[in-house]
């Protein structure tokens, strides 16, 4: 989809280090150049799907017992803004030159997982239930529409633009098996996400303040409910329970300088 910022990242990182590159067709593909990439560190050019599919097969190799470099990955970010949110958030600077510099002179910052019971993983942040989004009817209807209203009120109305519709769900909530929240409180959903070891969960009870925790395990059970896993929405599921993998993965990101820091 974007040649050129591939070939600008196989040079950059072609002229630094020893590099094999794989052009897979497939994630069948994809998965078998990963296995045997030996003792190479894998770098993967894409987007946050790219890098949630590569740090799934590497969490499954480590459960398997197969871990080659200790789960250890970089990433050249290259698509569309709105699918690299994740990689930004966990800190690979933008740009495909200095994504592909901080591959070569970067540091692996060792990240933690949250992991559920399917093996599914959540790199940075989990919703439950995952949003729900109306969409918009192409421009040109909306037009019409407009040209109909127009003559029937003055000032014609603004466009409608994409929203999110808030909507209550009756969900059961562990946090390390002490009950947050039962079926017959109406919640608007639940947000985690795995720092230091632990997740930093946010429960939002239908018209109360939200209820902030940090715990090891989270269970959730209910009706029929989906989830987002970073960018990817799962389900329908009744039950899934999330346990935190402490420093489970690493991924390089560009060294911090005094300035950084200070």
């Amino acid at each position: 989809m974007d040649g050129e910022s591939v070939r600008i990242a196989k040079d950059v990182l072609s002229a630094g280090a020893a590099a094999k590159i794989c052009l897979p067709d497939s994630p069948e593909e994809f998965s078998r150049a990963l296995s045997r990439r030996g003792s190479r560190r894998p770098v993967v050019l894409g987007d946050d799907r790219a890098l949630l599919r590569t740090v799934t097969l590497l969490h499954r190799e480590a459960a398997a017992g197969r871990a080659g470099v200790g789960g250890a990955l970089a990433l050249v970010p290259i698509g569309a803004p709105d699918r690299l949110r994740t990689a930004h958030a966990l800190g690979v600077p933008p740009g495909t030159v200095a994504a592909a510099r901080a591959v070569l002179d970067g540091a692996v910052r060792r990240l933690d997982l949250l992991v559920d019971d399917s093996d599914g993983v959540v790199l940075d942040r989990l919703d439950v239930p995952a949003a729900r989004t109306l969409a918009v009817a192409p421009p040109t209807v909306w037009d019409t529409c407009r040209s109909l209203v127009r003559t029937l009120v003055r000032p014609a109305p603004t466009a409608l633009a994409e929203r999110t519709h808030r909507q209550t769900h009756r969900l059961r909530v562990e946090a390390d098996g002490m009950l947050l929240c039962d079926v017959d409180t109406p919640v608007e959903g639940i947000t985690a996400r795995a720092l230091g070891g632990a997740a930093a969960l946010t429960l939002a009870p239908a018209g109360a303040p939200p209820v902030h925790v940090t715990a090891h395990t989270l269970t959730v059970t209910g009706p029929d409910f989906r989830y987002r896993a970073d960018t990817t929405v799962s389900g329908p599921v009744r039950r899934r329970t999330w346990t935190v993998r402490a420093g489970a993965w690493g991924l390089t990101i560009p060294v911090p300088t005094s300035a950084d820091t200070a």
